[in-house]
């Protein structure tokens, strides 16, 4: 086994790799930019090694630096984490000519299912289920054409050398292929310096579903079930768990053979995944790719199972053989997995960068029959660059079904809570209340079918109306008893018992009773039970309602209360009768005239200014790029007009909201 290993990554990938290595008396070394000099691998490793400037070109994917890194460090092997270096076999061929051990698949596994055509050929040989398509060099358009009315339509025009989403374009009839052909080819050829592509069959009701692999050098593979990762926003996961809601024993035995024979066929050794594309309308399954790498999503895997991927690969990387048969391996339970990103939901997922001003995280560890586990790689006051993937953390929760797992899945959520950047988790919290979420009947449109205009919130059900009307009323009481209390009135008998909580516009009657476990709260003459133990300024109140457990964050307001709560947000404000009377007559502020500012949507680098003063723009044409967290943004003119100002240049850092340009 290794004395120390070297992580070549970042974030919570490197925090994860850290404790396991810890926990088997491995000495870890982790490499660091300019960005993430103060971060929490770096203080977790032994070792820290600086690589250079903040972009991933200048520092995470630059060989030469890792290589010094590990020699430096006297490291006898690399983990890569996901993202970055993974995948790139030259990588793996520059450490066994250092005789620096890789912990990953030996390279040329990596070669074979890195080109997505070249990985079909292989499954196709290893007798694996593909996508009816065509595999090999398209001459144009008209031979796409071709083609695609042989297989049938819809299909799916794909980039050989794609990922992340890019390069893909559904096509519904002849004139889609037309357009869409040489769109996804010029695309390939831009992002990946490849421009081949191929066409398969686009799968009705399609499914994201993947098999987890584990092999080791001795010929040996095991397949530890399937993932369901069809919860997916630009083709990117959001939400995953283990095992599938769709698939019964056979099939999942039928995909987890083909998967481990795919795996042997190519002489894999280390941790990966193979990806299928299922109908949700008659369970059958097509090969899409082979990831050669650990994934973000593995937790779930390891929920379900009770193995730890990381310590796998490291054992295997050291030459052990796996411990584990097939036949051991049993389904426990079901684990949830939710990505939470610096992005905002109500400005169509924009990244949000920033210092975390608040992290609060739920408790991590077993309670009951429920295990909740926070993979995360930041903490209180760390920054979040606009250099890098947004996510902040994932939050796993595992119970012994599906509903068990979302309910605590959706109760960990409320309980997060993250202040000075704009987050996911309302979005995320509204997911897991969505009846056919619930139902497990998802496929990948489900993101676009069920929030096709974007996020902008959901409305509280009656139930959960109560509970924020409830908690709101319960604030404003203790705060008012606890004021009575410092004035000298140690009762707080002249605390106002009767409010009126007006939420969403409407007035609702309020008797609130406090007592040491919480209170009894009237509305509109019906009396509920809130038992929480929370004091004014907490920032979640927690505990019971009516006997349920719930969590709502709350934060003061000039004039009340915001609330959040699985994907709700609203505001209340909390008034005696007379005050509440007054409300009523207060006029709503109008919003000021902006349509003739340009602004930047997020925080971010300015890539490009396309326009000068004086010119004229349409309605829709872009004017200005910003990038961040990998994500370039085209910013466009929302109306018809001429450019009377420009306020920032290529180059420059922008706020969100910042003006950019202004129109005459």
């Amino acid at each position: 086994m290794f004395d120390k290993i070297l992580i070549a990554n970042r974030g919570e990938v490197a925090v994860r790799i850290i404790r396991t290595a810890r926990r088997m008396g491995i000495k870890t070394v982790v490499v660091y930019s300019e960005a993430d000099r103060d971060s929490l691998a770096v203080d977790m490793a032994d070792e820290s090694v600086f690589i250079g400037p903040a972009p991933a070109a200048q520092s995470y994917l630059v060989i030469d630096k890792i290589v010094d890194a590990a020699k430096q460090t006297g490291a006898q092997a690399i983990h890569p984490g996901f993202g970055f270096l993974s995948e790139k076999a030259e990588f793996a061929d520059r450490l066994l000519a250092e005789k620096i051990t890789f912990i990953g698949p030996n390279p040329n596994a990596i070669r074979a299912m890195g080109d997505k055509i070249e990985s079909k050929k292989s499954a196709q040989a290893a007798g694996v289920s593909c996508v009816p398509g065509f595999i090999g060099e398209i001459e144009g358009v008209d031979h796409a054409v071709q083609i695609s009315e042989e297989i049938g339509y819809p299909v799916m025009i794909k980039a050989s050398a794609g990922g992340g989403g890019k390069g893909i374009r559904v096509a519904y009839n002849r004139k889609e292929v037309e357009e869409g052909f040489p769109a996804v080819r010029a695309e390939a050829k831009g992002a990946f310096g490849d421009d081949r592509i191929f066409i398969e069959k686009f799968v009705t009701a399609p499914r994201h579903i993947e098999i987890q692999v584990m092999g080791d050098k001795h010929g040996n593979v095991i397949h530890l079930f399937e993932r369901e990762c069809s919860i997916q926003r630009r083709n990117q996961k959001v939400i995953e768990e283990a095992p599938s809601p769709l698939l019964d024993e056979k099939t999942r035995n039928a995909m987890g053979e083909q998967a481990v024979a795919l795996a042997r066929a190519v002489n894999y050794d280390s941790a990966g995944t193979v990806e299928f594309v299922a109908s949700g309308a008659d369970k059958s399954f097509y090969f899409l790719e082979m990831n050669t790498r650990l994934q973000v999503e593995h937790p779930v895997s390891e929920m379900i199972t009770g193995l730890d991927l990381v310590e796998q690969m490291i054992r295997v990387a050291a030459g052990e053989k796996l411990a584990i048969k097939q036949k051991d391996l049993k389904i426990k339970g079901w684990a949830i997995e939710s990505r939470i990103y610096a992005e905002d939901p109500y400005r169509n997922f924009l990244p949000s960068i920033g210092r975390l001003r608040t992290y609060t995280t739920p408790a991590e560890g077993k309670s009951g029959d429920l295990t909740l586990r926070n993979e995360t790689g930041v903490r209180e006051g760390d920054e979040i660059s606009m250099f890098y993937d947004p996510m902040i953390a994932k939050l796993v929760t595992h119970g012994p079904t599906r509903i068990a797992a979302i309910d605590a899945q959706a109760r960990a959520l409320d309980q997060f809570l993250i202040e000075g950047i704009a987050d996911n988790i309302p979005f995320l919290g509204a997911v897991m209340e969505e009846a056919e979420f619930r139902s497990g009947d998802i496929t990948t449109a489900y993101i676009k079918k069920h929030f096709p205009e974007g996020f902008e919130g959901v409305p509280p059900t009656k139930d959960q109306e109560k509970l924020l009307l409830s908690v709101a009323a319960y604030a404003r009481a203790f705060t008012a008893k606890r004021a009575a209390q410092t004035s000298g009135q140690a009762n707080g008998a002249h605390a106002r018992r009767d409010w009126v909580v007006i939420l969403d516009k409407q007035h609702h009657a309020a008797d609130v009773a406090l007592d040491e476990k919480g209170a009894t709260i009237t509305l509109d003459g019906k009396a509920y039970r809130l038992d929480t133990d929370a004091r004014p300024g907490a920032r979640i109140i927690q505990g019971a309602f009516d006997g349920k457990p719930f969590a709502v964050k709350i934060k003061s307001e000039p004039q009340g209360y915001q609330l959040r709560h699985r994907g709700i947000t609203a505001r209340a404000i909390v008034a005696s009768p007379r005050a509440a009377e007054l409300y009523k007559k207060i006029p709503e502020k109008q919003k000021a005239d902006t349509s003739k500012l340009i602004v930047s949507p997020m925080p971010g680098l300015v890539i490009s200014i396309d326009v000068k003063p004086g010119q004229e723009v349409k309605a829709g044409e872009g004017v200005a790029i910003v990038e961040a967290m990998k994500m370039q943004n085209i910013i466009r003119a929302e109306r018809d007009g001429v450019i009377a100002k420009v306020n920032v240049a290529a180059g420059a850092s922008v706020a969100a909201d910042e003006v950019m340009i202004e129109l005459e």
